[in-house]
């Protein structure tokens, strides 16, 4: 099986995965790594914050050659964006194209209040953030509730938004270790 858990940058994806994956038997990978170190090799990017500035149909080429890795392995969690914010507005974060590579069982997307998404950004010295409004924030997470339920209808997956709480990624990795159990 290939799970998505996404979220907006700063909504806790990535502390709340490693809870899930302490006390699950997949294996989790990072989609925006993978494109990174495809990137990296070929000299396109020096940090991971450069992938989204990249002109469209290299993010697209990225994409594709990312999803053909990832579709060859089982019992994955897949640690990705359903939208990408680039210079020229949202890039759905898995096209049609990638989708048929992944064959996805299941969407999560791990969601938190907008003014505390903000407020992790701003703590968050290690990566190159936006300069994002609360308003930006809320129309993301948005977006992403919109593709996440267009890819559903696309695959037949289902779809589970998940409140990340600030100070209890516990509880949001609950609820996910709760679906994964309930989707054996």
């Amino acid at each position: 099986m290939r799970i998505i858990i996404a979220g907006v940058m700063g909504v806790g994806k990535t502390t709340v995965l490693e809870l899930v994956s302490k006390k699950s038997q997949y294996d989790v990978i990072s989609y925006g790594t993978l494109m990174f170190e495809l990137a990296k090799e070929i000299n396109l990017v020096e940090n991971r914050d450069q992938l989204r500035k990249l002109p469209v149909d290299t993010q697209i080429n990225l994409q594709k050659k990312a999803s053909s890795a990832i579709g060859r392995m089982d019992n994955v969690i897949i640690d990705t964006h359903m939208s990408i914010k680039s210079p020229n507005g949202f890039l759905p974060g898995l096209p049609e194209w990638v989708l048929r590579e992944l064959k996805v069982s299941a969407f999560y997307l791990v969601e938190a209040d907008p003014k505390l998404i903000l407020e992790r950004r701003r703590r968050d010295g290690t990566r190159n953030r936006d300069n994002d409004t609360i308003e930006d924030i809320t129309n993301q997470q948005n977006i992403n509730r919109y593709y996440a339920v267009a890819y559903s209808v696309y695959t037949g997956a289902t779809v589970m938004f998940v409140n990340n709480p600030e100070g209890s990624p516990e509880i949001a990795a609950g609820k996910i270790l709760e679906g994964l159990t309930s989707a054996r």
